[in-house]
């Protein structure tokens, strides 16, 4: 299976409502590398993935709702805790519906898998992958 990888990154504040995360209920920063690996058994007729000009324009769209924001003002999230997980899911819809709309190019309809991670450390990261 063949595979392109794209990086960005968003800043976030955000809180958790849950005794489970301790003293990080209270309101603190992260700062997430994001990487989205694109997946498809046969190059299209370019011999891509994907156009790596549009999947990192897609990605930096994706992100800019969260980028330098506090996602516990983010209605669309209101009752969520934003961990690494949740978030990666989030992105991954994002990016899964600019591939519906055609965003990423004509070639994307070849596209069978995609997997988004967040790197919050080099000792921590989390994922979201599954079919497209």
């Amino acid at each position: 299976m063949y595979h392109l990888t794209v990086r960005d990154h968003i800043m976030i504040a955000h809180s958790f409502s849950s005794p489970t995360f301790g003293p990080a209920q209270a309101l603190h920063g992260a700062t997430y590398v994001v990487d989205v690996t694109f997946y498809r058994q046969t190059l299209d007729d370019d011999d891509l993935v994907v156009d790596i000009g549009a999947a990192s324009t897609a990605l930096s769209a994706a992100l800019a709702e969260f980028n330098l924001r506090n996602l516990d003002d983010n209605p669309a999230m209101a009752g969520r805790n934003t961990t690494t997980e949740f978030m990666a899911g989030e992105i991954f819809n994002r990016l899964q519906q600019a591939i519906a709309d055609g965003r990423l190019g004509a070639g994307a309809a070849g596209l069978c898998r995609m997997g988004v991670q967040l790197s919050e450390s080099h000792i921590a990261w989390a994922g979201y992958e599954a079919e497209l």
